[in-house]
């Protein structure tokens, strides 16, 4: 599986951008809505990513191997790409997913409830409330 496709790899790559832009004239760095997620078919494993480093490798976003710690920082797509699994398996790209909300409330909610898997049902559980009530859109 092609773990990012150029249209990804321009998202990742404009965040970074971006990012880059605002920290150099010292402005609050932008909160990127995550483009991609990875995860491991065999495991706990999920990645989700906001950004691509110029270097081409260094995606940056939140990692959750599994433990109860998801963590933001940066991760390399080639060694992620590198994994082998059982059965032939490798890591996967969730075709469906559907990012929503800007990294820091996935980071938020998957630090309470222990994993981005968890913290995934949660947000998608915020979507289906009344209308008028939104998803949030900024850390507590």
């Amino acid at each position: 599986m092609i773990l990012l496709t150029p249209d990804l790899r321009q998202q990742l790559r404009t965040n970074a951008v971006l990012r880059e832009m605002h920290l150099a004239r010292d402005l609050a760095a932008p909160d990127p809505i995550p483009a991609i997620k990875l995860f491991n078919p065999c495991g706990a494993a999920t990645w989700l990513a906001t950004e691509l480093g110029r270097d081409d490798d260094t995606l940056f976003g939140l990692a959750d191997l599994g433990f109860g710690c998801p963590e933001l920082g940066s991760f390399s797509l080639s060694e992620i790409a590198s994994v082998r699994l059982p059965f032939g398996l490798g890591i996967e790209r969730d075709l469906h997913f559907v990012g929503r909300v800007p990294l820091s409330v996935w980071s938020n909610q998957a630090r309470r409830s222990g994993s981005i898997l968890l913290a995934e049902a949660a947000l998608r559980s915020l979507a289906r409330t009344p209308p008028g009530d939104e998803l949030p859109t900024a850390p507590d």
